[in-house]
């Protein structure tokens, strides 16, 4: 199932977005950032492999996010990949602004953390 335009779009205006993932049978809330590149979603981990919520998305990839009332259902496929990280990578400097932040997202040890969210 895809996403429509106007989703795609609440998506890619959002600086942050919350993640809602599985631990047992609890959801945890996590405040993350989000980019849409040529209709795909993408996440990354700012904490690297050490990120809770990505290890939760890695367990059990069925996840959603959700921006203000609206919340998109969503399965995490690994996209670590060169071709992807790049994409996400150019992706994040484009929405966000340069420093710190953003600059922990370009980290080389973090890049292996990039997830493409598939709508369910």
């Amino acid at each position: 199932m895809a996403l429509s335009k106007s989703q795609l779009e609440i998506l890619d205006e959002a600086k942050r977005v919350v993640i809602e993932t599985r631990s047992g049978d609890r959801v945890v809330s996590t405040i993350i950032w989000v980019v849409v590149d040529e209709g795909d979603v993408f996440v990354r981990s700012v904490r690297g492999d050490g990120g809770k919520w990505y290890q939760r998305a890695l367990a059990d990839p069925e996840m959603a996010l959700r921006v203000g009332d609206d919340r998109f259902p969503f399965r995490a496929v690994p996209a670590g990949d060169p071709e992807s990280v790049e994409r996400v990578s150019e992706a994040l400097r484009r929405k966000y602004s340069p420093g710190g932040s953003l600059d922990s997202m370009l980290l080389p040890e973090v890049l292996g953390t990039t997830l493409r969210l598939d709508p369910v």
